[in-house]
């Protein structure tokens, strides 16, 4: 081994423990409850950003969402691009998913739900703006990963469920 000849055993052994250090290090700083809640965050904020243009005030959309959904997005299917049904309707469901959903994310409050219902956004958003694929597939990398791995110990889920189940004592 190439190895061998510039290094001694004892030299392999002390890089290796290095190399371990080194991995364990990393993995200390990356722990998995903190990997969840900033991919949730990540995943919250493209969508609270957008979804605030789309309000005045509470319950009072901005006319440019609706305008938006009405001359502007429209869905690419085959066949297509067609204008969305019902502009206001969609616009409405929209902004409320985009400011509902990622306060749910960064609480950690349904998590697996608030990420599925940003997931099945996403898909919709890919159907308007099909060139934005790279950044659509990132998000939609996040809310499979938190809808397979959950929120972490880091969110109100983990809390409610550690209340409610209790662990018993012998």
């Amino acid at each position: 081994m190439v190895i061998d000849q510039h290094y001694g055993a004892g030299e392999r052994f002390r890089l290796g423990h290095l190399a371990d250090k080194v991995e364990h290090l990393i993995q200390t700083a990356a722990l998995p409850s903190l990997v969840q809640f900033v991919m949730r965050v990540a995943l919250a904020v493209p969508f609270w950003k957008s979804g605030i243009l789309k309000w005045t005030g509470f319950l009072n959309l901005s006319d440019t969402a609706v305008t938006l959904f009405t001359d502007e997005f429209m869905l690419h299917l085959p066949g297509g691009p067609y204008h969305y049904p019902a502009p206001a309707v969609m616009a409405f469901l929209s902004g409320c998913g985009e400011i509902t959903f990622p306060v749910l994310l960064v609480l950690g409050l349904g998590t697996r739900f608030a990420a599925l219902g940003l997931l099945f956004m996403t898909m919709i958003v890919e159907l308007s703006v099909p060139d934005g694929w790279p950044i659509h597939l990132t998000w939609a990398a996040m809310a499979l990963g938190i809808m397979a791995w959950g929120p972490g110990r880091i969110s109100a889920d983990h809390l409610i469920r550690g209340y409610l189940r209790p662990e018993q004592k012998s």
